[in-house]
């Protein structure tokens, strides 16, 4: 009977059911009394609740759906390349549909994590005096929030299940104004009983305050009521930690291997062989960029940076040469690289001509176009995906959000955003906009999944940029997906 709840629930059907089996009680197999001894072992046992943000970069659709919506990536057709049936023109023009696949597989992916969290917290509720439960206890909650932060943030108002045994078949949609309002109290009913810790890739106090900052930060979006004061003191309480500081050099953050960066709080961990799914290098690299890397694959050729984008950083900001690929590509060995189909050296030009390069186009511009990312690290002998570590949350972007909460309270925020500008050497702003802002958290969180946000914040993301018309408000959220609506009619309306 749990299991029908459970599917009717959630919509997550066969595809949820493949990769969780609901049956498996761990309470069956670990009994408290014994286990867990400490909060190590305790952190084990919420593994589960952390495993479907692994698809975030790749095929659970996340990534795409902030990054190819907003003004800064795009993916275009390269003649018979990359097209797909339109999928990813379609995240860019603003013109998906509830059976677009990357909007399809984000829900599944979020409610997987909700019920994994929902399961457990029923599991430990029983024996929640022991401090090692608590604490898992309060970290399924905060992880609960940010799914329910994820699916408010993409969808707007969606089924709010708070319960594994006793959940509807087929529920209602609940306002996502009143679905904020409850996370936000459970994140801060939670914080107390987290225990110190500067783990990345598990709920730490760190990374509660950093979702707190997200959003109180975006509350008149969500719930039509601005909280700037309240996102600049989760700002401050993330600082306030001292568990993190800003690597010095801008690319830190992003090496191979970045489990330890102090500057990150709160990481999807990637490892090439074992935890896969980091193949954003894959659909970025032209085909013969292996011989840039000694990669035993080949990549890709597709995403880019649009030209518009890459144009916002002046030669002298650390991040360009840092983030790009652009002009003569070169072997390992120096050697200059001949695109293989072409004929003519690969040289990368900023500049793509169309979202569409159909045969009208040259070879070198259907091939070529468009600055490529190499952000992340991609190390020598790099293989189809990376061991680089991605953050959701860093504390650049703690810095940023505080100066902004604080220009939107009509007060400075210099010091803080000159923190990111000085260090990508560039010289400091007197009396920063929120234009002045929005510009450098792109240039300085470009290809981490926050610009669609930002852009919808400072009310941008409905207008026109290059070969995309100005599209509907309702175009701020994505549909709920059909296969879900089929499974339950009550979300129709």
């Amino acid at each position: 009977m749990i299991m029908r709840k459970i599917i009717y629930t959630l919509g997550l059907l066969l595809a949820f059911t493949a990769c969780t089996d609901l049956d498996d009680d761990l309470s069956d197999k670990i009994p408290f009394d014994k286990f867990p001894e400490n909060e190590e072992q305790a952190a084990l046992m919420i593994v589960p609740v952390y495993k479907p943000m692994q698809d975030f970069l790749d095929w659970g659709g996340w990534w795409f759906c902030q990054e190819l919506t907003s003004d800064e990536v795009v993916c275009p057709t390269r003649h018979t390349d990359w097209d797909d049936g339109g999928k990813w023109r379609v995240l860019y023009q603003h013109t998906w549909d509830n059976n677009t696949e990357a909007v399809t597989a984000m829900w599944s992916r979020f409610y997987k994590g909700i019920v994994e969290a929902n399961r457990l917290i029923e599991i430990f509720e029983p024996n929640a005096d022991e401090p090692a439960v608590a604490t898992n206890i309060a970290k399924l909650k905060i992880m609960r929030a940010y799914y329910y932060y994820l699916l408010i943030d993409n969808y707007g108002d969606v089924p709010f299940v708070t319960s594994f045994s006793e959940a509807e078949e087929q529920p209602s949609k609940t306002s996502k104004a009143i679905i904020y309002q409850s996370i936000v109290n459970e994140i801060n009913e939670s914080i107390p009983h987290l225990t110190t810790s500067i783990s990345k890739t598990a709920v730490t106090k760190g990374m509660a305050f950093s979702l707190l900052a997200k959003l109180y930060l975006n509350a008149e979006v969500y719930a039509g009521v601005a909280r700037w004061d309240s996102a600049e003191m989760a700002c401050d309480s993330v600082i306030a930690l001292g568990s993190y500081s800003l690597e010095l050099d801008p690319m830190a953050p992003f090496v191979t291997n970045n489990s330890n960066s102090s500057e990150n709080i709160f990481t999807i961990p990637y490892d090439e062989d074992t935890y896969t799914g980091f193949n954003l290098h894959m659909r970025t690299l032209h085909y013969n960029n292996n011989l840039t890397f000694n990669m035993p694959v080949g990549p890709w050729n597709g995403f880019a940076v649009t030209e518009q984008h890459y144009n916002t950083y002046s030669d002298d900001d650390k991040r360009k040469a840092g983030y790009f690929m652009v002009g003569q590509q070169y072997t390992a060995t120096n050697q200059p690289i001949t695109d293989a189909v072409a004929g003519t050296p690969l040289i990368f030009d900023p500049h793509i001509p169309a979202v569409v390069m159909d045969a009208t186009y040259t070879l070198q511009e259907i091939r070529m176009s468009g600055a490529r990312v190499k952000k992340f690290e991609i190390k020598m002998g790099a293989k189809d995906n990376l061991s680089n570590d991605f953050p959701i949350f860093r504390l650049a972007d703690i810095y940023l959000m505080k100066a902004e909460a604080r220009v939107r309270q009509g007060l400075n925020g210099d010091e803080w955003l000159n923190e990111i500008r000085l260090r990508a050497g560039l010289t400091g702003i007197t009396n920063a906009t929120l234009d002045d802002i929005l510009a450098e958290r792109g240039r300085e969180l470009f290809w981490e999944a926050h610009r669609r946000q930002d852009l919808i914040r400072f009310g941008k993301f409905n207008q026109a940029w290059w070969e995309k018309q100005a599209s509907d408000p309702s175009r701020r959220t994505f549909p709920i997906p059909q296969w879900v609506i089929d499974s339950n009619p009550n979300l129709a309306k």
